[in-house]
């Protein structure tokens, strides 16, 4: 049957992400690539792998199957919160690091530490304290540096001499801890380490999170009453963050603090250490004004590198940056009007409509990046002194890549093929492929092809130039009965949807559409890939901007497409999306006839604060902002069928926001319905719960908007 098998393909594949190589690292001289991948499309275990690229030979350098000897792998706790932070759903080896020379691996298995020689594939479980987390080899090989029991530990290569260099006092309890992100950096601000080797490998630049002013929430499981709630340090909107520092340690455990301005400055976005000495980036607690600035090894004095100021928020999430040159030049990106540019030393090298999207290498004074003027699209360009800007790609697409030593590892995802395609290429010295050198190598992925083809038209409608996909069931003809309309979208900061490739996203779309509906997915305000400009169209107001684009969208797609009945139009969504759903039937029920909202924020004070606070202000300053972003007051108006689902163990939108819909919704009189989903988190489920999942939230569309005339929906 068509029906459950595409979501249960969904699930078993992780979202066609099982069995596709990922996590590239190239060593110095591009003679070797290490990558992660499993042995197959429904395979979720994770195994490391070499390339050769000289030769396209493959090596396995780790299975976990061999090293855990059969048994099943134990997730320790901390491992658990960093996949979930991260969104990694595979198992095994699911992330690793190196030395400089790319000669040592380590890794982690059921907590403890595994190391691997790439080139022998000798491999050895050094004697670590456990349970071990993000192992990270020094630069030149020696040590590799872990976190266990809230203390920054290093250990010998050979397994010798394992000690801390930096732990927490035993009085000061599991609140406190070295190395490891507080839960707003890796949540909201895109960090996901906490700590940095020197590039000599004598020390290391280390946070300390003390979290004991943060509030105390706690996860109970309702479907067992016997079990103690899991409890969590949360900083919702308006109240204490964790206590952030940075801290210099040697190997003998010997440290200093970094000194800057903590009360004016309380978050660290980035810190890093390079050939030019260690930095760290911090930020105001209104997020309106950042400072870069340069750490002074041996005694923690800190001075200022650079400074931005927006009145709105100064925007982080751009990876690889801040970063320097071989001269000390700063590479960061620079907002001006509608354009986000590439600068180097303060001056943006970049053109004005071109977005810069991520800093993927800097090579003396060379920078690697991806960036494009279609939103839908991102390319890689380079960048040096001599030849400026110059684009490496032209097909149509997604291209990301990783480079040193002159190799290149290129991935690809295209809108005309499913899946993503990686190869290796050497490069010429401005940047380009060799003309007359090594064809390029291929590194095969496994990852399964859709069982469903996509029927998408991509387009760019109305005054806004909203970019679309509408998907139409395969089997629909001209002069067929006009079809139910579901909107699809995401909508809101941080992520978007509509994109030149075929993603696991698009495939749930075409899904819906073969059960009888045309799906509409609209990119609005505040997406990424517009610019600057474009992104901060939602200050103090996260729903009205973003709800009238969708509305603008479909109407401008229905006048040209007779296909779409805007008599009979539902709304589906996760997450941001999933308030925007809510919304949409309660504000805008004149255009929207039902509603699944999964996991919606429906008081804006229940979230973190610093990604709210980013968005809509401090509450105390900004209480109008709140109130006009949150969904409790508008119980009163609902008059469209409403699905809510939320997942009880879900610690990112806890299931307070929910439930408290859900209680104004009764009290006001209004009728709807509830899923709880016990043991769910935030994270799509990785067993049959999906398929479930998404077959309840298509019998609710199909009950409340129907199906085509004359045909029943598949």
């Amino acid at each position: 049957m068509l029906a459950p098998a595409l979501p249960r393909q969904l699930t078993r594949t992780r979202r066609f992400t099982l069995g596709a190589p990922a996590r590239f690292t190239v060593s110095p001289d591009g003679a070797a690539v290490l990558f992660l991948r499993s042995r197959a499309g429904d395979d979720p275990v994770g195994c490391l792998w070499a390339l050769d690229p000289a030769t396209g030979a493959e090596r396995l350098l780790a299975d976990p199957a061999d090293l855990l000897g059969g048994a099943a792998e134990e997730v320790p706790e901390e491992e658990r919160v960093r996949r979930e932070r991260a969104r990694q759903q595979a198992s095994g080896i699911t992330d690793y690091a190196t030395d400089t020379a790319t000669r040592l691996a380590a890794f982690v298995l059921s907590g403890q530490l595994w190391v691997v020689d790439t080139g022998s594939g000798a491999l050895r479980r050094l004697p670590a304290r456990q349970p071990v987390v993000d192992p990270r080899p020094s630069p030149d090989g020696r040590h590799i540096a872990y976190v266990s029991g809230g203390a920054l530990r290093v250990i010998g290569a050979d397994g010798g001499d394992d000690r801390a260099v930096a732990a927490p006092e035993p009085a000061e309890g599991p609140d406190v801890f070295f190395g490891l992100p507080e839960h707003v950096a890796s949540e909201s601000m895109g960090r996901y380490r906490a700590y940095w080797w020197a590039p000599d490998g004598q020390r290391l630049l280390t946070t300390r999170v003390d979290n004991r002013q943060v509030a105390l929430w706690y996860l109970a499981d309702p479907a067992d009453p016997a079990k103690p709630p899991r409890t969590m340090r949360y900083p919702r909107v308006g109240t204490a963050n964790a206590e952030v520092t940075l801290w210099i340690a040697d190997l003998e455990g010997n440290r200093c603090e970094v000194r800057w301005d903590r009360a004016g400055f309380e978050y660290l976005p980035a810190a890093g250490w390079d050939g030019h000495g260690p930095f760290a980036v911090v930020l105001s607690r209104d997020q309106r004004t950042l400072r870069l600035l340069a750490v002074d090894p041996a005694d923690g004095a800190t001075s200022l590198l650079a400074e931005r100021y927006d009145e709105r928020w100064v925007e982080l999430l751009v990876p690889g940056v801040p970063a320097r040159t071989a001269t000390g030049l700063l590479v960061d990106f620079l907002d001006r009007d509608e354009t986000r540019h590439l600068g180097i030393g303060g001056t943006p090298v970049t053109p004005d409509g071109l977005q810069l999207h991520e800093v993927l290498a800097v090579d003396g004074e060379t920078v690697f990046f991806a960036a494009s003027a279609e939103p839908t699209e991102r390319h890689l360009w380079r960048y040096d002194p001599d030849q400026g800007v110059r684009r490496l790609t032209e097909h149509p697409g997604v291209h990301s890549g990783v480079l040193r030593g002159g190799t290149l590892v290129h991935t690809t995802r295209t809108p005309d093929r499913p899946g993503s395609r990686t190869a290796v290429h050497q490069l010429a010295e401005d940047g380009r492929p060799q003309p007359d050198g090594p064809m390029p190598v291929e590194i095969v992925s496994h990852a399964q092809r859709p069982l469903l083809e996509l029927r998408v038209e991509s387009a760019v409608v109305g005054p806004r130039e909203l970019r679309t996909h509408l998907f139409l069931p395969s089997w629909h003809r001209p002069g067929d009965a006009p079809l139910p309309v579901l909107a699809d979208p995401y909508g809101g900061p941080a992520m978007q949807k509509v994109m030149a490739e075929q993603s696991s996203h698009t495939f749930v779309s075409q899904w819906f559409a073969e059960q009888g509906f045309a799906v509409l997915v609209t990119d609005g305000a505040g997406t990424p890939g517009r610019g600057p400009r474009w992104e901060k169209e939602i200050f103090g107001d996260l729903i009205g901007p973003t709800l009238a684009d969708q509305v603008a969208a479909l109407h401008a797609t229905a006048e040209r497409r007779p296909e779409l009945d805007l008599g009979r139009v539902g709304i589906r969504g996760w997450s941001f999306s999933g308030m925007l759903a809510a919304a949409a039937v309660m504000r805008r029920p004149d255009v929207f006839h039902a509603a699944v909202a999964g996991a919606p924020l429906t008081d804006q004070r229940l979230y973190d604060a610093c990604w709210k606070e980013r968005f809509l202000g401090l509450p105390d300053r900004y209480p109008e902002h709140y109130e006009a972003s949150s969904l409790l007051a508008d119980a009163p108006r609902l008059s469209r069928p409403l699905l809510l689902m939320h997942g009880l163990a879900d610690d990112n939108v806890f299931v307070a926001s929910t439930l408290r819909l859900s209680a104004a919704l009764l009290a006001a009189g209004k009728p709807h319905e509830v899923l709880p989903l016990s043991g769910m988190t935030h994270a799509a489920p990785t067993d049959d719960t999906f398929a479930r999942l998404l077959g309840h939230q298509l019998d609710f569309l199909q009950r409340h908007l129907g199906g085509p005339a004359g045909r029943a929906a598949r």
